[in-house]
């Protein structure tokens, strides 16, 4: 473990109707699903109770692109709830390229016999352990944090 920095963590997966959210142990090992969280004025405080009670070190929230790594309506909306996660956490926030973690999530849900209509539920918290996951793993194998640090 080449620099990893041990602490819990949360991944964020942000979404216009709902924010899914996943966490890790304070090692990395694993990324798993915890909640997924209505969009509302409330979220942020719901994020910010979720993060105190896994003791969570930062909040990697994903960041959408387009495939050809263009920004959309949807990056400036996951940007401006990361800022709300900041002041709501307190916490550093990592800005994460999740590119395909929704698209990952899906095909996993699918792969495991779930239909579309019974995975809407828990589709963002898949979609949150997979961003969570990819950023432990690029931390552990480069000794780097994932993403960028919301200044």
């Amino acid at each position: 473990m080449s620099g990893f920095r041990r602490g819990a963590r949360l991944g964020i997966d942000v979404g216009k109707a709902r924010v899914g959210v996943a966490r890790c142990d304070p090692d990395g090992l694993l990324a798993v699903p915890v909640e997924t969280v209505a969009r509302s004025e409330a979220s942020a405080a719901r994020i910010a109770e979720i993060a105190v009670e896994h003791d969570a070190m930062e909040l990697l929230v994903g960041l959408p692109v387009s495939l050809s790594g263009n920004e959309t309506s949807s990056t400036d909306d996951a940007r401006v709830f990361a800022a709300e996660l900041a002041e709501a956490t307190g916490l550093p926030v990592r800005l994460v390229d999740e590119r395909l973690s929704t698209v990952s999530a899906h095909a996993a849900l699918r792969d495991s016999g779930r239909s579309q209509r019974s995975s809407r539920r828990i589709v963002d918290q898949v979609a949150a352990v997979v961003l969570l996951q990819q950023a432990i793993d690029v931390e552990k194998s480069t000794g780097i944090p994932a993403g960028a640090l919301l200044s």
